[in-house]
């Protein structure tokens, strides 16, 4: 069995099977030791989560020599700026997944969050599924953010776009059929990969075609490109 695997057993026909899944390795930077243990002992009960590094502050040398696959990373921690440890662990590892935990269900600076390419957040509140959904969805290449905070991360988006002169220009991009459809199932919160079954075209295409949306709205992550939607929903 390759590394990066766990292999559970299946129950089917009166027999247990054995099935791969792909490993999600996670980092947790959190400085509440009863919080960071609880969680790496919880997600390493999962059979596609592996916590491989647990720390109280951001260490990128340990963080690279790990190399997971997502980072899930403390808004408070040791009270230092959140956000400046985030674009740093997107600086030095620009194919980590970034979720931002622990945040109120309010956020006044969340679009500078997903600026600075943080793909997923976790409320105070939330319930240990939707906790592991939020690390799942974000691991496969979506970007996830709570309803309770689209109105603002999207207001916010909305008076940037004003401000810079952008909402003209947007209405004169041209998009294909096929972009219009990805963007709206972006708006959906579906993954790359959840787009290719739906339209029956390869991941990789669907990439292309996010590039492309990208690049003709001058747009820098999904969640800008679902608030692009959003706000041109009829």
């Amino acid at each position: 069995m390759p590394l990066g695997t766990k292999q559970p057993h299946l129950k089917s026909r009166g027999a247990f099977l054995p099935v791969e899944l792909a490993m999600i390795t996670v980092a947790i930077i959190e400085d509440n030791r009863l919080v960071r243990e609880g969680m790496t002992d919880m997600l390493n009960e999962l059979p596609d989560v592996e916590v491989v590094l647990a720390a109280t502050s951001l260490e990128t040398e340990m963080l690279k020599e790990k190399n997971p696959r997502v980072v899930l990373l403390d808004v408070g921690v040791q009270d230092k700026n959140s956000l400046r440890l985030a674009e740093t662990v997107k600086k030095e590892m620009a194919d980590a997944r970034v979720i931002v935990m622990d945040l109120l269900p309010v956020h006044e600076e969340i679009a500078e969050f997903v600026n600075a390419g943080v793909a997923g957040f976790i409320l105070k509140d939330a319930t240990f599924e939707d906790f592991v959904s939020t690390i799942r969805s974000v691991a496969d290449g979506a970007q996830v953010l709570p309803p309770r905070m689209t109105g603002t991360l999207f207001s916010q988006i909305a008076q940037t776009a004003v401000k810079r002169g952008r909402t003209a220009a947007l209405e004169e991009v041209r998009m294909t059929l096929r972009e219009r459809e990805v963007i709206a199932l972006i708006a959906v919160g579906l993954s790359n990969k959840e787009i290719a079954l739906r339209l029956n075209i390869a991941t990789d295409t669907v990439k292309s075609h996010v590039r492309n949306v990208m690049d003709k709205l001058a747009l820098h992550s999904r969640l800008q490109i679902a608030a692009y939607a959003h706000s041109h929903d009829d």
